[in-house]
């Protein structure tokens, strides 16, 4: 859990500044600061629709769990599960090896 959200903290981060030089959504005419432009009627809307996508996504984390009642009880990974394998890689940086993957892991958590 540490490098998902790691992830997604990483690329909110690099989504406040982005987004405030790049909005083509809602016509591109909200010229206010990013941390107050979701308060405005049109992005309003639009957060239903990110919460939608949010559980969508978060359910499926649902299926690298045991069940809870077999063998391990609540809250066990599945054996075969690898931290921070998530089987997106659009970027093709998450590297093959073993130790590879360690050293990328260990860097983002030092992040």
């Amino acid at each position: 859990a540490e490098i998902k959200h790691g992830r997604v903290a990483m690329l909110g981060a690099f989504g406040f500044p982005v987004a405030e030089h790049f909005h083509p959504l809602f016509g591109g005419n909200i010229d206010v600061p990013s941390y107050v432009a979701y308060q405005q009627t049109p992005l309003q809307t639009f957060w239903p629709v990110v919460l939608l996508y949010v559980g969508i996504v978060e359910i499926f984390s649902v299926f690298t769990f045991e069940n809870p009642f077999g063998k391990g009880g609540f809250w066990t990974l599945k054996d075969d599960r690898v931290p921070g394998d998530f089987g997106w890689d659009p970027m093709d940086m998450y590297p093959t090896d073993p130790a590879g993957r360690v050293e990328m892991q260990t860097k983002e958590l030092n992040n």
